[in-house]
């Protein structure tokens, strides 16, 4: 869905169900010439589609997001400044759900922390 949005370098597993993902953002892509002109920062709704995306990847299984809780944005992520990003992913699958515990950071700064519930489609 996020074309050419990022870059997927590695997802190294970190113990049962805890994986450490990193991407790296593609500061040309349009949608940062409009969000916002000049100073570009990346959407929240993009950051929730990536989770989902790499959620899919490791699992192999297409999901639903039926339920966000807990977010917090904690800074912006300025693909110029911040196109490095690590995210901590803990897994915990369900019969028919499985829930996202997320911590996303560049450098030694948090930028993200949210706990989606995806239904398995």
């Amino acid at each position: 869905m996020l074309d050419d949005f990022y870059t997927l370098n590695q997802i190294a597993p970190q113990g049962e169900g805890k994986y450490i993902c990193r991407i790296t953002l593609n500061p040309a892509h349009p949608i940062f010439a409009g969000h916002f002109p000049g100073n570009p920062i990346t959407p929240g709704v993009c950051m929730l589609q990536i989770i989902k995306e790499l959620t899919e990847k490791i699992t192999q299984k297409k999901l639903f997001l039926s339920k966000t809780s807990q977010v917090k944005f904690m800074t912006l992520i300025n693909p110029h400044t911040a196109g490095e990003l690590s995210l901590q992913m803990e897994l915990i699958e369900q019969p028919e759900t499985i829930v996202v515990k997320n911590i996303t950071s560049f450098g030694d700064t948090i930028a993200l922390k949210l706990t989606n519930t995806y239904k398995i489609c």
